[in-house]
Order: structure tokens, then C-alpha cells, then sequence
């Protein structure tokens, strides 16, 4: 069963340092927040889990600052030590009901989904919202299997009343496009964490969604 009723969280960042190209994570996550970003995911796939755990203190103190869900990607040590808002897990990660019958009864929990089969099994049942991805290919997750495209998207809506979140190459230009396609929340990477003003780049997606 899952524990989070709604989902009010239509701008999602995902973000790791190596994302931000040599500039601090933190202050990009900060300027996000500013900019109108409503939950982050901390992804550290190549981190210690020492490492990811320092990085995930410092940057909870900055999303409790602004009352700013964290999510942290995969990890379940880490969203436990540092008490996160939930976890957010893939196909070949801990199993959301294994998460639900251990610590994690409680705690948001999103589930990444590559095939329609999924749509149906417990899996998907017991989480909280599910990640579509990618919508569109994009070099920041390369270990994906469907590309589900604006058609994929528009399926699955129909099939699920749970909360979407797409990711995938979403920009500016096409953000409107993936909502009006079915998404509940658009979750984007380089595009704030890339961006020279990351303060700006999420007040203009996040204008960009509301139209």
C-alpha cells in the first residue's frame, strides 16, 4: 500500500556533483529551490557510500532549509542515515516491497518502470509515484531500456492513476508538451545543472509547466 496520498510536486531535480561540471552542487540545488524546483533526488551512482552520505547531510540541511523534499536515489543506508523524505529505486535496485516491509513504511517511494508489464505487479502497487524513463533519450541515464516517447507516456497514463514523473531530455522547449501528455511532474537533470543561471532555468520551466 502506498503511503503518500498526493503528489503536489510538478518540477523535480535530479542531481549529483559530477552533473554540475565542476560547480557547487549545493548552491546549484539552493539557486533550483529559489527557482522554483518542489522535490530533489540526490543521485551519486559512482560515490562511496561514505562520500554519498557526507554529500546527502549537506545538501538535507539546504532542502529542510526550504521545506524541500529529498529523495535519494538507490540508496537505502544513505535515505535512512540521513532520515530523507523517501528513496527512489529501479528495476535492478532494492524492490519497493522490500523497502516497504523493512524501513521504509513510512517514506515516499518512487519506482523507475521500462516495461507496460509492470504496471500491474507489486511492485509499482506499493510505490508512491513511478518514473518514466526516458521519455526521450538523453546521454544522462544510458542504462534504460524503452525510450518511451510522448505515445508511451499517453499509454501509461491511461493504464495508472498513480503519479507520473517523466524524465528524459526534457527542456523548455517540450516540458508543456510531456504534461499535456499525461506527466504529473517533469524531473530534469542538465537542464538546471547545466544551465549558467540554475535559478532561472528552473523559474522558466516551472512558468513553462503552469501555463
Amino acid at each position: 500500500m502506498n503511503i503518500v496520498k498526493s503528489f503536489p510536486y510538478q518540477l523535480y531535480l535530479v542531481i549529483s556533483e559530477a552533473d554540475c561540471k565542476g560547480r557547487n552542487f549545493l548552491e546549484v540545488a539552493e539557486q533550483s529551490i529559489l527557482g522554483g524546483v518542489d522535490i530533489i533526488q540526490l543521485r551519486e551512482k559512482k560515490s562511496t557510500d561514505q562520500d554519498f552520505l557526507d554529500k546527502a547531510f549537506r545538501l538535507k540541511e539546504i532542502t529542510d532549509k526550504y521545506g524541500i523534499p529529498l529523495i535519494i536515489n538507490d540508496n537505502a543506508f544513505v535515505a535512512k542515515e540521513i532520515d530523507s523524505f523517501g528513496i527512489h529505486v529501479g528495476n535492478n535496485d532494492t524492490q519497493p516491497t522490500v523497502l516497504r516491509e523493512n524501513s521504509f513504511q513510512n517514506k515516499m517511494i518512487g519506482y523507475s518502470i521500462e516495461y507496460l508489464e509492470q504496471l500491474g505487479n507489486q511492485e509499482t502497487m506499493v510505490s508512491d509515484y513511478l518514473g518514466i524513463s526516458p521519455v526521450f533519450r538523453t546521454d544522462t541515464k544510458t542504462d534504460t531500456v524503452t525510450e518511451w516517447g510522448l505515445e508511451g507516456l499517453m499509454k501509461i497514463r491511461k493504464l495508472t492513476e498513480k503519479p507520473l514523473v517523466a524524465i528524459g531530455n526534457i527542456h523548455l522547449k517540450n516540458a508543456k508538451t510531456v504534461m499535456n501528455a499525461g506527466a504529473d511532474c517533469i524531473a530534469v537533470v542538465s537542464e538546471i545543472c547545466n544551465a549558467q543561471n540554475p535559478q532561472k532555468a528552473a523559474f522558466n520551466l516551472k512558468n513553462g509547466i503552469l501555463k
